[in-house]
């Protein structure tokens, strides 16, 4: 796949490492350091990977996890726009490695979805730093090779739908990210936004959303400008910043 501005990506810098507690952690490091640039941190496990809420996401070998650390451009971009390049970079990684009748989904905000089963999920964390921008991590953690079994809710590996390596993973992961990453460079959010809501589960698809205590119901309305999560509701439509989200059968 070709970067969509037909310019080459932004130069991507690997550091590959072994047994970590988190790559996160590990890229922020790089980042106090003075990385600059796009730093694709990897390894082979972590011993304290964490999802969205602080949850533990469980890293045995065999699948892929990896931060990328980047310095957007200004005080004012927006951060929350890398996680929905992570996500899209995910996506289409996961569309060039599986074979073409797979249905691959992008579940707002974080998860990436094979056949309804989730095979990514993406926590995306800032740092401020002494210039006045702050450092963004995003990481990505991919089931290539096994999924966990004691998951409540679908999962899935890579490699029960066909042959995929880790490194095959990295490479077009680390590829898709700096294409997607140049793009909101260039242009903003909004080419960003059309590109993630084409791979995005289907426009009414039912929802459930939990904030807190609180759960919703609704349909999928897609993303505003600002990458919120439209749901329409039975008492009309409704913009969320955060919440998890599920799917319910019709």
């Amino acid at each position: 796949m070709s970067c969509p501005t037909g310019e080459p990506p932004p130069a991507v810098r690997h550091v590959a490492l072994e047994a970590v507690g988190s790559t996160n952690d590990e890229a922020f490091q790089l980042a106090r350091a003075g990385a600059s640039g796009i730093t694709l941190v990897t390894a082979v496990s972590q011993g304290s990977g964490r999802g969205r809420m602080g949850r533990a996401w469980a890293s045995p070998p065999g699948n892929f996890y990896g931060s990328f650390l980047v310095t957007p451009a200004g005080p004012g971009a927006r951060l929350s726009d890398i996680a929905f390049v992570a996500a899209l970079a995910a996506a289409e990684t996961c569309r060039a490695v599986l074979p073409a009748d797979r249905r691959i989904e992008i579940k707002w905000p974080n998860d990436i979805l094979v056949e309804g089963a989730k095979v990514c999920g993406i926590l995306t964390e800032t740092e401020a730093a002494p210039d006045g921008l702050r450092h963004v991590v995003s990481g990505i953690g991919i089931n290539v090779a096994t999924d966990p079994t004691d998951a409540p809710y679908a999962v899935t590996a890579l490699a029960r739908h066909a042959a995929v390596t880790v490194a095959t993973v990295r490479e077009l992961l680390s590829q898709r990210f700096a294409c997607w990453y140049g793009v909101w460079l260039a242009d903003g959010f909004a080419p960003v936004r059309a590109a993630w809501t084409a791979v995005a589960i289907g426009a009414g698809r039912p929802i459930q959303v939990r904030l807190g205590a609180e759960v919703l119901e609704g349909g999928f309305g897609g993303i505003d400008i600002d990458g919120a999560l439209l749901l329409d509701a039975a008492a009309g439509r409704r913009r969320i910043v955060a919440g998890d989200v599920m799917l319910r059968t019709r």
